[in-house]
């Protein structure tokens, strides 16, 4: 077993791996099962997996790839647009898990096919540009982050799912980390 490296560099191939599995794990894990597991949450301002797979929507569209052209297009001259982490509450309205999960497919499959496109070297993914809240980023911190932000609402999703049985796994919460860390 290999302990996690400190100095492991961004790869974006690794990282184009993960993200373009992202979706299809979504859908083979949330597909069919009953609303109750998809639609509650933890608590006042807090995601419920569908807000979770909205959000991710939303971030298809207007952060990861259009943040990307910023960078490549005008580098740090000119600041990323806010992003609106709340805004799939009304994006998503009136929809089913289903058609999300498929919107966020389509969607993740063309960012993916445009990061692809252009052949990003070394020297790309050095390039700044400038994030409204946190100054300059490279290529690479936003790609990695990309990645990072699936696995972060995947995990969100297990915890909120799990958080339904809290109280009903009875003293075996004491085994179940996933419970502790709401």
């Amino acid at each position: 077993m290999s302990t996690i490296d400190p100095m492991v560099t961004f790869k974006l191939d690794e990282a184009a791996a993960l993200l373009r599995n992202t979706p299809g794990l979504l859908k083979s894990w949330l597909s069919g099962i009953p609303s109750s597991w998809t639609e509650t949450n933890t608590g006042p301002e807090t995601f419920s997996t569908f807000d979770v797979v909205g959000h991710l929507i939303h971030g298809e569209r207007t952060d990861w790839i259009p943040r990307m052209r910023m960078i490549l297009e005008h580098g740090p001259t000119r600041p990323f647009e806010p992003f609106d982490r709340f805004a799939m509450f009304e994006l998503s309205k009136g929809r089913t898990l289903a058609s999300l999960l498929d919107e966020f497919a389509r969607l993740r499959e063309a960012n993916l096919r445009e990061l692809r496109s252009l052949n990003l070297s070394s020297e790309d993914l050095k390039r700044e540009g400038q994030h409204p809240a946190l100054g300059r980023v490279t290529l690479s911190q936003l790609l990695a982050t990309w990645t990072a932000h699936d696995l972060n609402h995947i995990d969100q999703i297990a915890r909120t799912m799990a958080h339904r049985y809290h109280d009903d796994v009875g003293p075996w919460r004491a085994y179940l980390g996933i419970l502790s860390r709401m």
